[in-house]
């Protein structure tokens, strides 16, 4: 199953390119320290039953391997989704161009972090088509137009917010490598959820954001059931799966099929048209991340 281990992260992807087009927006009113509890509390709640047995083999851990989980949590699980939930909310959903062209910098984070920390050496080819997919995924969002910078504070506040997501589920994905090099991928997303939950209710706490909980809607608790066994649970089960049999540098290219569904979605769900030069970017994409794939099963 090794071989089709990078179309696991692509799946995993485009299920958080579902994620942020289809579900978050109904979110929206709430504070994000609570939205980021919330979903990562439930999918732990679920899978303890499950993993209740290995409370023995969680507690002979290395210390270092229980750190890898912590930084991927608090990485990952807790600044990266509140950073990229709060840009969303900035931007309104609607003028979502800065924040998807920010999101292009995670694979950069990542491939210099699994240079420094994991020692990956890609053949050159990775480079040339990594590069592409990037080109590719540029193309695809904007066409040859740039990206419209002046809607306002917000936009600029949305930016800094999306870079900090970019660097921190870039050195997640560095992470998460590493964290599994000891673990199974079933227990890895147990425990990934299990740190992010408990730093999520410290994070909820000091912002004073568990009061609002009772604003929650019965439509909103659907949705958060809804990303737990789908785009939050379920894709980081798929993820960990392909990430235990891929490099972190091959990972991080597979994972730009999350901007690649969030432009389809949009094309259907809004009937936002692509352009001749956004369908070549979309081709430009697809076949390098079938080419970094490839390059994974040499």
């Amino acid at each position: 199953m090794g071989r089709f281990a990078p179309i696991f992260i692509i799946i995993a992807a485009s299920l958080w390119g579902i994620d942020g087009i289809v579900l978050r927006p109904s979110l929206y009113n709430l504070p994000v320290p609570l939205v980021v509890l919330i979903e990562s509390s439930i999918v732990a709640i679920l899978l303890t039953p499950l993993f209740f047995k290995e409370l023995p083999k969680i507690r002979s851990l290395a210390n270092q391997d229980l750190l890898s989980f912590f930084l991927v949590a608090l990485l990952g699980g807790a600044i990266g989704t509140m950073s990229i939930t709060k840009a969303l909310f900035y931007v309104n959903f609607v003028n979502l161009s800065v924040v998807i062209l920010i999101q292009k910098l995670q694979p950069v984070f990542a491939l210099i972090l699994a240079s420094i920390l994991l020692k990956e050496k890609p053949p050159k080819e990775f480079f040339i088509w990594a590069g592409l997919a990037i080109i590719g995924a540029y193309l695809m969002t904007f066409g040859l137009s740039f990206p419209n910078l002046s809607t306002g504070e917000k936009t600029v506040i949305a930016a800094g917010l999306s870079l900090i997501a970019a660097f921190s589920f870039g050195s997640s994905t560095v992470l998460s490598k590493r964290a599994l090099r000891n673990v199974g991928f079933e227990l890895g997303t147990y425990l990934s959820f299990l740190f992010s939950s408990f730093i999520m209710l410290i994070t909820a706490l000091i912002f004073s954001s568990i009061s609002k909980i009772s604003s929650v809607t019965d439509t909103q608790w659907l949705i958060f059931f809804l990303i737990a066994i789908t785009t939050g649970g379920a894709a980081i089960f798929l993820y960990y799966y392909g990430l235990k049999k891929v490099t972190a540098s091959v990972a991080t290219i597979c994972e730009l099929a999350f901007p690649l569904t969030a432009v389809i979605l949009e094309y259907f769900l809004h009937g936002n048209m692509l352009d001749i030069v956004q369908w070549i970017g979309v081709t430009i994409l697809l076949t390098s991340i079938i080419k970094v794939s490839s390059l994974n099963n040499k």
